[in-house]
């Protein structure tokens, strides 16, 4: 569960290391003679070097020198990723030659943008790219880790923070990537108590399907054909961390853990169920946020966070479309599709953590979930935040944006809209309130991730804390689908970076 062993190298020539990583613009930057006379006679012979990069010998103890140029920094579209793409590749162009206690140096940054963000956002590329996922890691002693160690020729605080998010990601990686048996929800939930004992953080879990159905009727009606199955049967696990000093900030975290989505009764056929043990990266991203927040024990801010861990089955207990329900705010809904199960694992929590919000310090309310393939057509591979009013006059989005684009940890801001409000709403009114879902999949719906954003307002009540209401509470929905990461690869941990920067900025 931990990073590879980090070290703190100031000079070059430490006999400590078996490859020196260069990582910036143009080598002829480097403050190192060394570095620049091993990469001129190369780049004379072969121009391509320059763009492509390098591997070779130095005159230095390590002996091997990785060239990993990030290419122009100056252009509109330039961001951070330049940085932790190319510290990623020349940590594997290092392995690749036999390193395994390889050094990593970093040099440069964008236009009037901070040189220290370059270099945390390298940091993590190169800590991204040692990863190991766990089934690998439990299975494959000999392949339980790729390096020995990681040098870092930086600052003591950069590499503190980059390895305090690491290690959230660490987490994030662990429970959204591994196979939905490895990491079904009674074993998540072993997973976390691990992950937190010794910590700040309070680890509370619920389960039960009788508890859910008084409590949380809506996660209940998903996990009611999951929980005859006791290895699949659901849990709610929160993680609470109160810092030291007044409060000034509490921030509510409900993360989406659909540990495999089969579709339901709704089932997905013609070979899209693939990869659905991907579905519980929301929940991933919320535990691996928490491990961060336990590595660097902010003061003056609560964070509660959810984790809805459930099991979308399908069998003869399964819930079905039509079926009404009953939220925890007293809102009747109808099923209109059993594949858009995370909206109903996350709305009863919410609708708990809003409870609690309204007797808290400045709250702010997020749900995290890959939610919608929509999300994935609309915006790529980047997370989406949209703001409601209160969230949106404190400029939370841009805030967010801001903090992922410092670490390369990209958002798109999207807005939720009067007809996704209108979508939602029962036309006939003589049944329910809303529609939970239509029958065609987002990808074939107007607006297909905007519209979930407003069921979650809706059913749990926030609707009723609008900017003009005498209690307004900020909340912010996040659709992560494009960019938690998609089989075959690791899960990418997004976007611990992002909020960790904006939990501590803001």
């Amino acid at each position: 569960m931990s990073a590879p062993p980090l070290s703190l190298c100031a000079e070059f020539n430490s006999d400590g290391y078996d490859c020196l990583v260069w990582v910036g613009p143009d080598y002829k930057l480097s403050s190192s003679q060394a570095v620049i006379s091993a990469l001129s006679p190369v780049v004379e012979v072969n121009q391509a070097a320059q763009s492509a990069g390098c591997v070779v010998p130095i005159s230095l103890p390590c002996k091997r020198l990785v060239y990993s140029p990030t290419g122009p920094l100056d252009r509109d579209y330039d961001d951070n990723r330049r940085f932790a793409e190319a510290a990623a590749n020349g940590i594997k162009k290092a392995l690749a030659a036999g390193s395994k206690h390889p050094l990593l140096a970093v040099q440069g940054s964008l236009p009037n943008k901070s040189a220290e963000d370059a270099q945390v956002s390298a940091l993590l590329g190169a800590l991204a790219a040692v990863y190991v996922p766990l089934e690998m890691r439990e299975a494959r002693k000999e392949k339980a880790a790729k390096v020995s160690g990681l040098g870092w020729a930086g600052e003591k605080k950069i590499m503190d923070e980059a390895l305090a998010i690491e290690r959230g990601r660490i987490v994030a990686r662990d429970i959204g990537g591994s196979d939905p048996e490895r990491m079904a929800a009674p074993r998540v939930e072993e997973y976390v108590q691990e992950a937190f004992k010794g910590t700040k953080v309070k680890v509370e879990v619920m389960k039960g399907q009788e508890f859910f159905e008084k409590e949380y009727p809506c996660l209940a009606a998903v996990n009611r054909c999951a929980n005859q199955v006791p290895r699949h049967d659901g849990r709610l696990i929160w993680l609470t961390y109160e810092g030291e000093g007044t409060v000034k900030k509490t921030v509510y975290v409900v993360g989406k853990g659909i540990t495999y989505d089969t579709g339901g009764a709704d089932i997905k056929a013609g070979g899209v169920m693939a990869g659905m043990s991907r579905d519980k990266c929301g929940a991933a991203a919320t535990a691996g946020l928490m491990k961060t927040v336990a590595e660097l024990q902010p003061k003056g801010v609560k964070v509660v966070a959810a984790l809805c861990m459930v099991r979308n089955s399908v069998g003869a207990n399964a819930y079905v479309s039509d079926e009404i329900f009953t939220s925890r705010a007293g809102v009747r809904i109808r099923i209109g599709n059993t594949d858009a199960e995370g909206r109903m694992a996350m709305v009863d929590v919410l609708c708990r953590a809003k409870e609690m919000a309204l007797s808290d310090t400045n709250p702010h309310l997020l749900t995290i979930a890959t939610l919608t393939g929509h999300a994935c057509l609309a915006m790529g591979p980047y997370s989406i935040i949209m703001d409601n009013g209160a969230a949106r006059a404190a400029e939370t989005a841009q805030k967010v944006q801001k903090a992922g684009d410092d670490v390369g940890d990209m958002f798109e801001i999207s807005n939720v809209r009067r007809e996704d409000w209108e979508f939602n709403k029962d036309k006939s009114g003589e049944f329910v309130d809303i529609l939970q879902a239509n029958s065609a999949p987002s990808t074939r719906t107007p607006r297909g991730h905007q519209v979930p954003g407003a069921f979650l307002q809706q059913v749990s009540g926030l609707d009723k804390h609008q900017l003009s209401s005498s209690k307004p509470l900020k909340y912010s929905h996040l659709d992560i689908a494009g960019s938690a990461g998609d089989l075959p690869h690791p899960t990418t941990g997004a976007p611990v970076a992002a909020l960790t920067r904006w939990l501590l900025s803001d």
